[in-house]
């Protein structure tokens, strides 16, 4: 054993498995080490993996053979005493599926194995001691979900210090599948809210499209955000990621005494209960954010701009903005004007462009319709929006520029923080965005009449749609939406230009027969 080396990491080839060498300060007396110490650890680049339980492995007789197991936690592995050979084998789907890792422990080094990769060691010297952290209290119920390799594997062709004829091993060891026979270990999985939403819809045909089958989604009706009793039932140790597309959006219900309830229990309880349960368990949580958190005074939003919402509905967005940000690994897509597969401004003005190009005397018949004009911004998509999120998590089709890979999750990620998401192009209005719907379906534009958002909107009173309909008070918009895509373009992401990705809307079979 060396004594008085520094704390250093050491890449192994393997993602995630990294070799630690432990400072061992010695004498006449015995000696000495900090066989764990976070605040170092960290800095040098060890996940923050949070280890709940403690364990010790004693092995009486040279020659102990013990694995190869891959377990469903993360491990922090070092030696009491003694030494041993230890064998470290990839059993995660992917590239690196098998590939493997050897060394010699002894008290002056350690290994971080993260979940999924297996374990093996022989124990070199009579009373060897050896000691794990784990990030995951062990139960029986779990032990399904290991993934066994035979130690006698010809492909892995380990080359055992001490003959294994000559080793000690379990029955269950002896018996263990060849690699080619093996289980890869289950990827953790992704849980995304509001699967009956525009985003959620968009995010289910984007992991079909992508081939991602651990993604499982739930709607209002099997998974109430709002209900911590309702959360606790989920297993979370067998994910990795939150995606919470559930929000209350009805912006002018907002402004009514029950939408001001509704709307804060969901897009602020649920957030915070969806928040406390990422960082408790260590879990990535992606949150959708809006142009209504600032009061659109500036022509281009940055992520970085003090929150100014105008409304009920922006102030319950701001509100979550704020929680989600305390979450160590968080996402906070801020967009604006989104559209998908749901009732939206496009499909509404679809159905009134045909109303306008039907004959005069037809009792559906429209002569005009009015837009407001002085609100500007750009489309977001939710195909879109749903694209960005699975590149900002690493598992898109694009490199992420500036990625880190995240042992904890066995993926590359953007930087965690704020990204701002809509379409790219020219800013324009909802009038302007009208003209364009009309003028793609064979409308006149000339019938989209625009007016300023004083005279449209009825502050404060009831007022009545383009269909005649009683509306809600109206909840204040911001006049400016545009937000800056800066900072989401440098992860490698070029956002499609909103008036194309409009006109690939509209030519799909749902607009064929408006």
């Amino acid at each position: 054993m060396e004594y008085e080396k520094p704390l250093t990491f050491h890449e192994t080839g393997i993602p995630g498995l990294i070799l630690i060498d432990l400072a061992v300060h010695g004498d006449s007396r015995g000696w000495f080490k900090e066989n764990w110490q976070r605040e170092k650890m960290l800095k040098l680049g060890l996940p923050d993996f949070c280890p709940v339980q403690n364990n010790v492995s004693y092995n009486v007789d040279r020659g102990v053979t013990r694995g190869i197991h891959a377990e469903p936690w993360d491990k922090f592995i070092s030696i009491g005493d003694g030494s041993i050979f230890g064998v470290w084998v990839d059993l995660r789907p992917g590239e690196t599926y098998g590939k493997m890792f050897t060394c010699t422990l002894d008290p002056s080094k350690a290994i971080f194995v993260p979940r999924g990769v297996g374990n093996a060691y022989q124990a070199l010297e009579d009373n060897t001691v050896y000691t794990y952290l784990v990030n995951a209290h062990w139960s029986a119920e779990r032990k399904s979900e290991y993934t066994f390799v035979n130690l006698t594997d010809p492909t892995l062709a380990i080359k055992w210090p001490i003959p294994l004829e000559e080793s000690i091993r379990s029955e269950a060891d002896l018996h263990h599948p060849f690699l080619q026979d093996a289980t890869p270990m289950e990827p953790l999985h992704v849980l995304v809210t509001g699967a009956n939403g525009q985003l959620g819809r968009a995010l289910q045909q984007l992991a079909k499209e992508r081939g991602f089958s651990n993604w499982d989604f739930f709607d209002a009706s099997h998974l109430d955000i709002t209900n911590p009793a309702a959360l606790e039932t989920i297993d979370w140790d067998g994910y990795s990621t939150i995606i919470n597309a559930a929000a209350y959006t009805a912006v002018d219900k907002a402004e009514t005494p029950e939408g001001r309830l509704a709307a804060w229990k969901v897009n602020v309880c649920g957030v915070a209960n969806l928040a406390r349960i990422a960082t408790e368990h260590r879990l990535a949580l992606v949150h959708i954010s809006s142009d209504y958190v600032f009061d659109g005074r500036q022509v281009l939003h940055t992520e970085d701009e003090p929150f100014s919402p105008l409304g009920v509905y922006g102030q319950t967005k701001a509100a979550a903005d704020a929680i989600v940000a305390t979450v160590p690994r968080h996402f906070i897509c801020r967009t604006s004007w989104v559209v998908g597969d749901g009732k939206n401004f496009v499909r509404t003005m679809a159905q009134l462009a045909e109303r306008c190009k039907s004959p005069e005397d037809e009792p559906s018949h429209l002569d005009h319709v009015t837009v407001v004009n002085d609100q500007i911004g750009r489309l977001t998509f939710a195909d879109e929006l749903a694209r960005v999120i699975v590149h900002l998590l690493g598992m898109g089709e694009e490199p992420v520029a500036g990625a880190t890979y995240d042992p904890l999750r066995n993926c590359v990620h953007a930087p965690w923080g704020t990204y701002n998401v809509t379409c790219d192009g020219k800013e324009m209005s909802w009038a302007d965005i009208a003209r364009a719907i009309f003028a793609h379906l064979g409308a006149s534009e000339e019938d989209v009449v625009g007016v300023a958002s004083e005279k449209y909107f009825h502050w404060g009173t009831y007022g009545y749609d383009n269909y005649g309909n009683k509306t809600a008070p109206a909840s204040p918009r911001p006049q400016h939406s545009t937000l800056a895509l800066a900072k989401l373009e440098a992860t490698g992401f070029k956002p499609k230009d909103a008036l194309q990705a409009l006109a690939d809307y509209l030519g799909k079979d749902q607009f064929a027969n408006v």
